[in-house]
Formats: C-alpha cells, structure tokens, sequence
C-alpha cells in the first residue's frame, strides 16, 4: 500500500515549512541541504531521470541538481515545478553557501534569525559551519535568538478562538498566553501512517476527556491525573 502522501508543516514563510514537513518525513534527514546526499554522486544522466519521473526522493535531487549548477529554468523544464518554488529553493542554496562562508562564532544575532526563519534546524546549522548541534544551540541562546509562539485561529475570525492551534517559529512577537496554572501535557500517538493515523485522535481525545477536570478543586485534579499515570 502507497503512502498517505502529506506532511503538514507550520511556518510564517514557504522557506520555514518546507524544511519542517522535510524533517518530519521520518527519513533521516534533517531538513533541505546542509547535509550529504546520495544524489551528489549520482550521474546526470540519472540525476535527470529522477527530476523527470516523480518519486519520494525528488526534492533532495532537485538540490543535488542545484549545488552541481544546474539552472532553475532546466530543472523546470524536467521536473515542472513552479518557478516560484524553484526560486525560493534556491534561497535556501544560497543561505546554505553563506553559512558555509563563516565560522559558527561569526554568525551575529540577526544572521542566525534570519537562518532560522528560513527553517533551518540546529543540526543543519551545525553541519554548514563545521559545528556540534549542542555549540549552536548554544551559541544561539547565548544571542538570544530563541522562537516565538504563533496562534492559528480555529475560528476564522468569528469569534475568539478558545482552543487555537500554537507553533513555533523565529518571529518577534510571541502569541501564546502564558499563566501560572498548573498543566499536564498530552503527547500524541505518532505521525499519520497507513493504518496508524486514527491512534493519534482517539488516544489524544481520550486521554482528554479522562482528565477533565469536574470541579475547581485544582488539587484533586492532580490527585486524579496522579491515579492514571499508576500502574
């Protein structure tokens, strides 16, 4: 049986979701580019047979074809793919050059926040500047350049949304509401697979309403949550 065909990523621009839904493919790669891919080695000829036909590891031929300079316009014309996408695919080519230029330490604060809101993850960052993923997070900390939370309306504007979705991102302004309550996070079933994806709902609503909370006592909620987590 094929695959569902979809992964959802969250981003404030193409750049920053697209690197997302690449890393939650579950392929072992960390984003687009800044790491080695096998289509490096390949022959053109076989290069070009993998940008014409579809298949599930096109987009990593799209940017072996692109760092071994390829133009745009060919690759359009073997792969059909938007311009615009192509456009903004080569962007990231070019920020992932960039990083390759410098040295970690030389990465200033908006360098990195601009680095960031194009999606690229630590590991990425890491591998570009000759770096460990732990010397970028820590070098980014240390600059201040952590995310943001941005809200998703679940509402459409009509009303104020109660339960909006949040994701994270390299933006200036946070919009999530923080308050002091004391919270249990529920953590879903996995990623939607053949045969899979209906255990994230179900498991994730249950779980829900099996912690609903039935009066204001904020002490026997916990007491109660307690009681589920024992074996």
């Amino acid at each position: 049986m094929k695959s569902v065909g979809e992964a959802m990523a969250i981003g404030r621009t193409f750049q920053e979701s697209f690197q997302k839904a690449m890393r939650s493919l579950e392929t072992g790669h960390n984003g687009w580019g800044c790491e080695k891919v096998n289509e490096m080695d390949w022959d053109w000829e076989k290069l070009k047979y993998n940008l014409r036909v579809p298949n599930p590891e096109r987009m990593y031929s799209v940017y072996a074809a692109m760092k071994r300079g390829m133009a745009q316009s060919e690759i359009h014309d073997l792969t059909f793919i938007d311009p615009w996408f192509l456009a903004q695919l080569g962007e990231l080519l070019e920020t992932e050059r960039f990083m390759e230029s410098l040295k970690l330490i030389n990465l200033a604060k908006d360098d990195l926040y601009e680095i960031k809101r194009k999606g690229y993850s630590d590991k990425q960052i890491a591998y570009a500047t000759g770096s460990t993923e732990k010397e970028v997070r820590a070098h980014r900390k240390a600059l201040g350049v952590i995310p943001a939370y941005k809200r998703v309306d679940t509402c459409a504007a009509e009303f104020e949304a109660h339960t909006p979705y949040l994701y994270s991102s390299y933006d200036d302004e946070c919009e999530s509401v923080p308050n002091n309550l004391k919270k249990v996070l529920i953590l879903g079933g996995g990623p939607n697979r053949i045969g899979q994806g209906i255990e994230f709902d179900y498991c994730c609503c249950h779980a829900a309403f099996a912690l609903e909370v039935q009066s204001d006592d904020h002490q026997s909620f916990i007491t109660n949550f307690v009681s589920l987590l024992e074996p």
